[in-house]
């Protein structure tokens, strides 16, 4: 089977920050996409307390990524079929760490197709040593004063030391 055009595939996220278990899901996700862009969302549909800026977030995973010329973060505002439309991706690449994130992921694809229905979202299990980790629990062990270099690279982990020095909450 040949495809026509490339598979663009966005992987959308607030990415606050990136951690080791987004980093395995793009990079997994190369195996089923041409290239992906990671989508730093300006707005988030959940309510957190941010640490980086959209913009230093983008930076970061510009650094993380520097070596894979398939992998572009981009940040973005509004509806996510639309951009998807105007960045010429047709899959949406999603990590469901546990069943509890399957509801909401699901009604979000559903939505989704229903707006725009050239779009598929594929879910991608995370890797089991990676299964626990999230952005906000990262962040928060982190503020506390924890070690979280196990859970970030360490591009990243030298950026949060740096504003939580800025910033202690």
């Amino acid at each position: 089977m040949s495809r026509s055009r490339p598979v663009v595939a966005l992987y959308p996220g607030s990415f606050d920050p990136l951690t080791v278990g987004h980093e395995d899901i793009v990079r997994r996700g190369l195996r089923v996409a041409d290239r992906i862009i990671v989508a730093v969302a300006h707005t988030s549909t959940h309510a957190k307390k941010g640490l980086f800026a959209v913009e230093e977030r983008v930076e970061l995973i510009r650094e993380v990524f520097g070596d894979e010329e398939r992998i572009q973060p981009v940040s973005f505002s509004g509806l996510l079929v639309d951009f998807a439309r105007e960045q010429g991706a047709h899959l949406v690449v999603r990590g469901l760490r546990a069943i509890s994130d399957f509801e909401y992921e699901l009604q979000m694809a559903q939505m989704n197709q229903e707006l725009w229905p050239e779009i598929e979202t594929i879910f991608l299990v995370p890797d089991a040593q990676n299964s626990f980790i999230s952005s906000s629990l990262v962040r928060e062990v982190a503020s506390l004063g924890g070690d979280v270099s196990a859970f970030v690279s360490p591009v990243v982990l030298e950026a949060m030391r740096r504003k939580l020095a800025r910033c202690p909450r």
